[in-house]
């Protein structure tokens, strides 16, 4: 039997990678609420700009406000949120716009510090002047303060940060300009694949790539930095190895793996495959090596990142005349991929059972679960997930909750949803970020690592745990419970 490596280190080396991974999560909490506004700059940019696919000046004016403006302030609202509700989003969207106001590059990087920033002081401000505002003065005191904390801050975005991101994102363009000059950009892989594996890709491809990859796409109207890290391939030829060299329960799951790896862009779900047998990780390595040396020699790009990394949204995101680069870049990198993964899985002598990857999962959740700066649960035995109390009336809609509402939870949510129709219930489902749940939800998806935070959340939902969105184990026990309501 294969074996699977230990859990993630507690040690100095195990902290500092989970300290990281909180790190990429926090800034894809800002980034990825925000992904449809790059979408439509970039759509917007795709079709109106001078070499666009319809050219239209007037409708072209879009483009730079949304990219320069409006895009970084959403960003420092959102960061501001994620610190101090509505208030701190306010006094981050206030500071932003000071970094944006006349810049000529986009200051995402601006905004990522000055919206988190923003929030905070004024979560200092609120904790210092709880229960000491007199009767009748709070609406009076929590305005001015919001307002000249945020106003404050946007003088010193304007006057001091501004420039100082100025030089820093030039200094950044500079370097990814010239490392693509010099043909070393393949190199990057070594980093992206491996990082992805550990939920580092986060902090790589939206801490990093993107703001790069914008700053880019805005000088020639696309840009290989969307393709980097959102790249299905590499994964994609992993699973397929598994599928024809496989055995057992690993043989039966990568088909359905595919499927979501490949059209709907949720990485996640090779990552199990590849901690079965560390050294593919090589496999992906190659892979993503291969794919981003095609994407540099055919000058492939998208107009904007593509979120979730699937075919179809790289499809979407590609710009007039970009479609065979894109195309061919993915399906090099997921050959060379199958090719190594092939190597190591055919002379194998390891026999991977449903145990192993169940194994693997579990790492995978606890992995997750430090990137998140949470502490995991036990796992559920039995090969059932457990549900927090009894659910004692069929519900009026059924919420899928993961971090952003966006990759995991659709998908789960469209496979509850089938399930629910095949059974006979016609109860809509629907799927958010697990901050937003609502508080009289009745019913909660979610994964064990969020659990916690959805109880607290909607505290009077019955909560069902799905770690593996093709195991129809959870979707059945609901199914199960509904029927005994009837």
């Amino acid at each position: 039997m294969a074996m699977v490596q230990d859990s993630p280190a507690t040690g100095s080396g195990g902290k500092a990678r989970a300290g990281m991974q909180r790190f990429g999560g926090f800034l894809a909490g800002m980034v990825m609420p925000n992904i449809p506004a790059f979408i439509a700059w970039g759509l917007i940019t795709a079709f109106f700009i001078p070499t666009g696919w319809t050219p239209n000046t007037h409708l072209g004016q879009l483009v730079t406000p949304f990219v320069n403006f409006l895009i970084p302030v959403l960003i420092g609202l959102t960061g501001g949120r994620l610190v101090h509700g509505d208030r701190g989003a306010v006094v981050g969207a206030l500071a932003t716009a000071g970094v944006a106001v006349g810049a000529t590059e986009p200051m995402f990087i601006g905004a990522m510090i000055m919206g988190p920033l923003g929030g905070y002081l004024i979560k200092l401000f609120d904790r210092a002047l709880k229960d000491r505002i007199p009767s009748g003065f709070e609406m009076l005191v929590n305005t001015f303060s919001a307002g000249i904390i945020g106003g404050g801050l946007s003088l010193i975005g304007l006057v001091v940060v501004n420039p100082v991101m100025t030089v820093v994102s030039n200094a950044l363009g500079a370097a990814a300009t010239w490392i693509t000059a010099i043909h070393l950009l393949p190199l990057i892989a070594i980093f992206i694949e491996p990082g992805k594996v550990l939920f580092l890709n986060n902090a790589i491809n939206h801490g990093i790539l993107d703001p790069l990859g914008l700053q880019q796409a805005k000088a020639t109207g696309k840009s290989i930095f969307f393709l980097l890290e959102t790249d299905p391939g590499p994964g994609l030829g992993v699973l397929l190895a598994y599928w024809l060299f496989g055995k057992g329960t690993v043989k039966q799951s990568a088909p359905g793996a595919v499927i979501i790896e490949f059209f709907g862009g949720i990485h996640e779900i090779y990552f199990p495959y590849i901690l079965m047998k560390p050294i593919l990780v090589l496999a992906v390595i190659g892979g993503g090596m291969a794919a981003d040396t095609t994407f540099m020699l055919l000058h492939a790009g998208l107009i904007a990142t593509a979120s979730p990394g699937s075919i179809i949204a790289e499809m979407m995101m590609a710009p007039r005349g970009g479609y065979l680069p894109i195309l061919a870049g993915i399906f090099v990198g997921a050959a060379v991929s199958f090719l190594i993964s092939s190597l190591f899985l055919s002379r194998s002598k390891d026999e991977f059972s449903g145990d192993t990857l169940a194994e693997a999962k579990s790492m995978v959740k606890d992995m997750k679960a430090q990137s998140k700066g949470q502490a995991t649960k036990p796992a559920v035995t039995g090969g059932t997930p457990a549900a927090t109390d009894v659910l004692t009336d069929i519900p009026n809609r059924v919420i899928f909750a993961c971090e952003a509402g966006m990759g995991s939870s659709a998908m789960g949510a469209s496979l509850l949803k089938k399930r629910l129709k095949d059974a006979g219930y016609d109860i809509p489902v629907e799927h958010l970020p697990v901050n937003q749940l609502p508080s009289d939800a009745q019913v909660v998806f979610t994964q064990s690592s969020l659990s916690e935070r959805a109880g607290q959340v909607a505290t009077g939902a019955k909560i069902y745990i799905v770690e593996n969105f093709l195991d129809k184990s959870t979707y059945e026990k609901f199914v199960n419970d509904l029927n005994r309501l009837r």
